[in-house]
C-alpha cells in the first residue's frame, strides 16, 4: 500500500452532483467547482477533475460506458495520477465497481468508488462525507485495485451489492461461500491496458414453473453468455426435460453458462442434489459464490478479452480477483 499523493477524480454523473430539473433531478455540470468550495479547508490529496461525457443517472449505465471509464482510468494513472475516486450514481454502482474490478487487473493504482443517496448541497446529503472520506482513504494509502467506498467503510466490490433504496449505508458485504482456486498467471488479454470488445450476457432468475421457451428466447437473442440464478445450492426445474435440453443446446451453441444462487448468503454447489448435478451434466458451471454484480462484470471481460470458449468457462470458476474468495 502506498499514500495517493495525485489522485484523478472521475466524474460520471448520478445522484451526487444532480439538481432539480423540470422532470425531477437530473445530472448537472459544474461539480468540479461545488467541490473545491466545500473541501478547500480539509487534509485531502492533490485532486485534479474530470467530467465524463455524458453525464449520467446510472441507470442508464452501460458496459460500452464502462470501456470509457476504463480509458479514463488507464489515461489517468499514464499522466502521473497515483490514484483514482469515480463519483457514480448508487443504482448500479455495484456492477460498475465489480466490473472495473475485471476490466483493470493488473493497474497499479488503486481505485475507489463512491456516490451519495442524497444530492450535494440537500439538508441531510452524505455528498461530503463519502467524497472526503474517500479522497482521505486513498491519501492514507491503499492497495492496487478497485474499492467501494461508502458511508465510513471500503468495500470488495466483487463481494458486495446495493441492498436498500434509503438511508447512509445502502451497500453491504455479502455472505457468500467461494471455494475456487485462484488462478495462476492472468492471461494478457485481461491486462489492465487491453481495450475489451462489447460482450453480450443475459440474466435469468428462475422461478417455479418456468418454462424452457423464455429461457430459448434469450440463447436465441444473440448472447454469448447467461447467468442462470438458481434456487438454493444450485438447483433448477431438473425434471423439466426440456428445460434441460435448451440449456445443453446453449452449450453446442458455445454460450458460456453459469449458475449462481439467489440467495443472500451461500452459494452454489452443484453436486450436492440431483436438481444441480443434472445441471452440471448438461454443460452449466459453478458460480460459486459470485454476486450477480460480480459475474456480470466478469463474464464481459472474459468475453470482452476474445478469450477461447475452453479458456472463458476455465477461467469462470477461478478466482481472479476476490469474486470467489
Amino acid at each position: 500500500m502506498s499514500a495517493s499523493n495525485n489522485v484523478m477524480v472521475l466524474y460520471t454523473g448520478g445522484t451526487i452532483g444532480m439538481q432539480a430539473s423540470a422532470n425531477g433531478l437530473a445530472p448537472a455540470s459544474g461539480f468540479e467547482a461545488r467541490m473545491r468550495e466545500q473541501l478547500a479547508n480539509e487534509q485531502l490529496p492533490n485532486w485534479r477533475f474530470r467530467e465524463m461525457a455524458p453525464l449520467i443517472d446510472s441507470a442508464n449505465m452501460t458496459p460500452d460506458y464502462w470501456q470509457r471509464l476504463r480509458t479514463a482510468v488507464v489515461e489517468a494513472v499514464d499522466d502521473g495520477c497515483d490514484g483514482v475516486l469515480i463519483l457514480h450514481g448508487t443504482d448500479t454502482l455495484a456492477y460498475s465497481a465489480a466490473a472495473m474490478s475485471f476490466q483493470l487487473l493488473g493497474l497499479p493504482a488503486p481505485v475507489v468508488f463512491t456516490g451519495s443517496m442524497l444530492p450535494a448541497g440537500v439538508p441531510d446529503s452524505d455528498a461530503w462525507e463519502n467524497v472526503s472520506g474517500a479522497l482521505l482513504a486513498l491519501g492514507e494509502g491503499l492497495a492496487p485495485g478497485v474499492q467501494l467506498y461508502f458511508h465510513g467503510k471500503l468495500m470488495a466490490p466483487t463481494r458486495c451489492a446495493k441492498i436498500r433504496s434509503y438511508g447512509r449505508n445502502p451497500f453491504a458485504a455479502l455472505q457468500r461461500n467461494g471455494g475456487a482456486s485462484k488462478a495462476g498467471s492472468v492471461p494478457a488479454a485481461l491486462d489492465y491496458r487491453q481495450a475489451k470488445a462489447l460482450a453480450s450476457v443475459g440474466v435469468l432468475p428462475l422461478v417455479p414453473g418456468i418454462a424452457a421457451q423464455q429461457l430459448d428466447a434469450l440463447i436465441d437473442s444473440g448472447i454469448q453468455a447467461l447467468l442462470l440464478e438458481c434456487f438454493g445450492s444450485g438447483t433448477a426445474p431438473s425434471d423439466n426435460a426440456a428445460f434441460l435440453a435448451s440449456l445443453k443446446r446453449a452449450q453446442a451453441l458455445g454460450i458460456v453458462v453459469v449458475a449462481l444462487t439467489q440467495c443472500h448468503e451461500g452459494g452454489v454447489e452443484l453436486d450436492v442434489y440431483e436438481a444441480g448435478s443434472r445441471l452440471r451434466g448438461v454443460g452449466v458451471l459453478s458460480g460459486g459464490g459470485m454476486t450477480r454484480e460480480a459475474a456480470f462484470g466478469k463474464l464481459h471481460a472474459l468475453l470482452g478479452a476474445g478469450l477461447g470458449a475452453d479458456e472463458v468457462r476455465r477461467l469462470v470458476e477461478l478466482d481472479l480477483c476476490g469474486e470467489l474468495s
